[in-house]
């Protein structure tokens, strides 16, 4: 099996090559370049299409949101996850819109940021419930019609079958066998639902579940 390939977009350069040890040192993984500013993160991602874009917020001239929205636009295939010592909400919600797939602590313990990676790879959400509710309250403000009105009018039943279990943490697969459909159909649906609710990616589409409680309408 291939090994997730990861950019580190980071301005300590200390930092990246702790990581970088780090990496070499675990089973499956493999750093194939660092930046160290959103520029750079933006011009490797491009040259060497990394599997895993681990991006810092705060770097010089072009942070790591910024350097996230532009990965995404461009190369939406590329998975970001930002690796920040920033417990800001209001990072965590821009990193969202932003099309990030995880938003994670630098305290965080090696083994789980492997765990992390490996499951965003795979094209789960890891994301808590705490940060669900954090986002919940933050697209609160925007005004937004309520879950079971957004649910009933944009989701067909099977749809909201597939995003109830997303919330859950199952992958296409798993979410496959339970339904007894195809993974492809799967696929199939969570692009539906992305389009239908104006989402960017699986990991927004377990937030609008979870926090919005719609488990509880299906």
């Amino acid at each position: 099996m291939e090994p997730i390939r990861i950019l580190l977009a980071d301005d300590h350069a200390l930092f990246r090559r702790g990581l970088s040890t780090l990496f070499a040192k675990e089973r499956g993984f493999e750093v194939i370049g660092e930046a160290g500013d959103g520029n750079e993160a933006f011009q490797k991602a491009q040259e060497l299409l990394p599997d895993i874009v681990l991006m810092d917020i705060y770097m010089p001239g072009c942070d790591g949101l910024a350097a996230t929205q532009r990965i995404k636009k461009l190369l939406p295939e590329v998975k970001v996850v930002i690796l920040t010592v920033s417990e800001d909400d209001k990072n965590l919600f821009e990193a969202i819109k932003c099309g990030a797939h995880g938003y994670l602590l630098k305290k965080l313990e090696p083994r789980d940021l492997f765990e992390m990676l490996r499951g965003v790879f795979r094209g789960e959400a890891p994301i808590s419930r705490a940060t669900a509710t954090k986002i919940l309250h933050e697209f609160a403000k925007q005004g937004q019609k309520s879950p079971a009105e957004i649910a009933e009018e944009a989701l067909s039943a099977r749809e909201q079958e597939v995003l109830k279990l997303i919330s859950t943490g199952l992958t296409n697969k798993e979410i496959a066998n339970r339904l007894g459909i195809t993974e492809n159909t799967v696929k199939n649906h969570l692009k539906n639902i992305l389009a239908k609710l104006h989402l960017q990616n699986r990991v927004q589409a377990a937030a609008f579940a979870l926090q919005r409680k719609l488990s509880d309408h299906f």
